[in-house]
């Protein structure tokens, strides 16, 4: 039978844009990233190169507009620290990591359970996201501002309350 030949290549070919969604995504993601900062580098460049020729033409060094900031420090142009963002997103990947683990343990659970009341155990495979997100939600606990505050503040400004003023961050 003709159809008997063609479901496997059509289960391949569903296989292979399966497994090449992420691959996609992890290219585009650095993809994104480089442009942005190829992008960043150029401007600050041509922003410098038009301070060197307004001084070379004679201009008073303090009429002229200050340089532009380019900050890859903090990536993705989130300005200053933020104790509260980083605890809001570990919590809320900990929530779903742990939720898409129990899903797909029960998922698995359901599916291959037989008939006379014996499973395999292929739910197991939902406890790497649960234990995933387990750790999430403990990080998020680990670094939840305890003053209270959980306002943004400069980088290397110290913890709240510490004493120090040192740059021991992240």
């Amino acid at each position: 039978n003709k159809g008997d030949t063609k479901m496997p290549v059509f289960g391949q070919v569903i296989a292979l844009i399966a497994l090449s969604i992420p691959i996609i995504a992890i290219i585009d993601g650095i993809t994104a990233g480089i442009v942005r900062t190829l992008g960043q580098q150029r401007l600050a460049e041509l922003a410098h190169r038009e301070r060197i020729a307004a001084l070379e033409r004679g201009l008073d060094p303090s009429k002229l507009p200050p340089a532009p900031i380019v900050e890859y420090e903090h990536g993705f142009g989130m300005g200053a620290y933020n104790p509260m963002r980083r605890f809001h997103g570990l919590l809320i990947a900990g929530i779903v990591c742990l939720f898409v683990g129990v899903s797909i343990a029960a998922f698995l659970s359901i599916i291959t359970s037989h008939e006379d009341g014996t499973s395999r155990n292929a739910w197991a495979v939902g406890l790497i996201p649960m234990g995933v997100g387990v750790a999430l939600l403990l990080s998020a606990a680990l670094v939840r501002p305890r003053n209270g505050n959980g306002g943004p503040r400069a980088p290397g400004s110290g913890v709240p309350g510490s004493g120090t003023s040192g740059s021991g961050g992240l």
